[in-house]
């Protein structure tokens, strides 16, 4: 996968290096997308990755450990989970920050004129088949 946002960056560019979106918080992993992909959006399938901050526009061999639901204006936009292992930590913080992050979108979606849903959708784990959430 390729990284376009670092741990701790606060933009997300679109696949042409436009500014998609400017967090008010720092994202708190490697944010990226999946060459040769494509996701319902018209974007490559986005992909968060675990630990160390990776530099913007490095290219990455990771596992995949799991997946994020989510919804942004009507369209499914699923994130791909990766890195080399999956704490319960980790997991409660990528739960937190869609959650967050379904906030903060649906109030940009709402200031682009966008009135379909956004909403995070779940976590999906290889390892169980239904979707989990985890309070917080």
């Amino acid at each position: 996968m390729r990284i376009d946002t670092a741990r701790g960056g606060l933009i997300k560019r679109r696949d042409n290096g436009s500014v998609d979106y400017v967090s008010p918080l720092p994202c708190p992993f490697n944010y990226g997308s999946v060459p040769t992909t494509l996701s319902g959006d018209g974007d490559r399938e986005d992909a968060i990755v675990l630990g160390e901050r990776i530099d913007r526009g490095r290219l990455v061999k990771v596992r995949v450990l799991g997946r994020v639901r989510f919804m942004d204006g009507g369209v499914a936009d699923d994130k791909w989970i990766c890195g080399k292992g999956l704490t319960r930590e980790e997991l409660k913080l990528v739960v937190r920050f869609f959650k967050f992050y379904a906030w903060a979108k649906r109030i940009l979606n709402a200031l682009r004129g966008e009135r379909r849903l956004t909403h995070y959708g779940g976590v999906e784990l290889p390892e169980r088949s239904e979707r989990i959430s985890i309070p917080g």
